[in-house]
């Protein structure tokens, strides 16, 4: 059995595995960010939708339903991102298959993006037309 940290695998310390998968999680935010136009896209709309939240004081079941939307998409497009990448090592040349499976990826984030787009047009609209 592999030791690490004079431990056998898996056996490191609840907290300090924990640490580990939480930097691990981090790096994989910071890659879709940096590699994905889309993934910053969808940042800079979650910025401007805070910023608008905050301007007409929406209530608090807004912005839950703001913070679970906009998860979900940016959640998504890290997955997208991730399914990619993952395509690309295992078949660099244009496949068929390969190609569909990242097309549902993105099909996948194009209707919860479409989701908030239309949230946001209910929760914005009769502020801002109100």
């Amino acid at each position: 059995m592999e030791k690490r940290d004079g431990l056998p695998a898996g056996r490191q310390g609840f907290f300090k595995h924990q640490l580990k998968s939480f930097n691990f999680a981090i790096e994989g935010i910071i890659f879709s960010f940096k590699s994905g136009l889309h993934f910053k896209f969808h940042i800079l709309a979650l910025i401007m939708v805070i910023i608008f939240g905050l301007y007409f004081s929406i209530s608090q079941f807004e912005w839950l339903v703001i913070i679970l939307i906009s998860s979900a998409v940016i959640s998504a497009e890290a997955m997208n991102t991730a399914l990619e990448q993952t395509c690309n090592v295992l078949h660099p040349e244009d496949h068929p298959v390969v190609r569909l499976a990242k097309h549902c990826a993105a099909g996948g984030v194009l209707i919860l993006s479409v989701a908030a787009i239309l949230i946001g047009l209910i929760i914005f609209i009769p502020k801002i037309f109100g």
